[in-house]
């Protein structure tokens, strides 16, 4: 499966627990617009700690939703390239096999 394709199929999976849960997520929207709207860094640097973590944490769905994002927000790929290295070095083995998801979405989503 395509990462565009898990995207969709993500955002369409959150579109039934945003029906299932609406207070909750409308919670949980709140918080993410609130921790991105405020604060120095830029949505850019922001999007960039939000790669380490989903990478660190091995959520591929996180990946793929950050990568795109950093991408609107205007990121490099190079950019991504260094935060993987950072993830690497402080989630090691499991975190490499992450990082490369993240870098096969960001390839995938630049064609």
């Amino acid at each position: 499966m395509s990462y565009k394709a898990k995207i969709d199929s993500m955002r369409g999976e959150l579109r039934v627990m945003n029906k299932a849960i609406p207070e909750t997520m409308q919670g949980f929207a709140q918080l993410s617009k609130a921790a991105k709207d405020q604060g120095p860094l830029g949505v850019k640097e922001k999007e960039y700690i939000a790669i380490g973590i989903a990478i660190s944490q091995r959520c591929e769905p996180c990946i793929n939703f950050h990568v795109e994002a950093l991408m609107k927000a205007g990121g490099t790929r190079e950019e991504l390239a260094d935060v993987m290295a950072m993830s690497i070095q402080m989630g090691g083995g499991p975190a490499v096999m992450y990082a490369a998801h993240a870098l096969a979405c960001w390839d995938e989503l630049s064609q």
